[in-house]
């Protein structure tokens, strides 16, 4: 089964614009099963590799340090993890992140 049920999207809340150029890991039981890079949409169009999606826990982490330091901007935050659990494997989950230097909020997309 291919990872297009996992979806996430950056948006930058000081700008009112999606976040480009954000890596993305994406773990399950604390592996590393996938990465990615937000698009000029601030998505992670594709995953570097397919793999299965399986019920248990699962960690999006969203490396903004450098991506702050692009816009030459201090961030309280390294990175941001987003924990979350899948119990069916049918459904599409989308985990977007709304970003500043000093909060973020998550929620379950559709």
């Amino acid at each position: 089964m291919s990872g297009a049920l996992i979806t996430t999207h950056v948006l930058d809340l000081v700008r009112g614009q999606p976040a480009a150029g954000v890596r993305v890991l994406l773990n399950f039981n604390d592996e590393l099963i996938a990465e990615g890079l937000t698009n000029k949409d601030g998505r992670v169009s594709a995953w570097d590799r397919e793999f299965a999606l399986n019920a248990g826990p699962y960690r999006l982490i969203f490396d903004v340090e450098p991506w702050f330091a692009g816009w030459d901007q201090q961030s309280f935050y390294d990175d941001v993890q987003i924990s979350f659990r899948i119990n069916e494997v049918s459904q599409h989950y989308h985990v977007p992140l709304l970003l500043s230097p000093f909060g973020y909020s998550t929620y379950r997309g559709s």
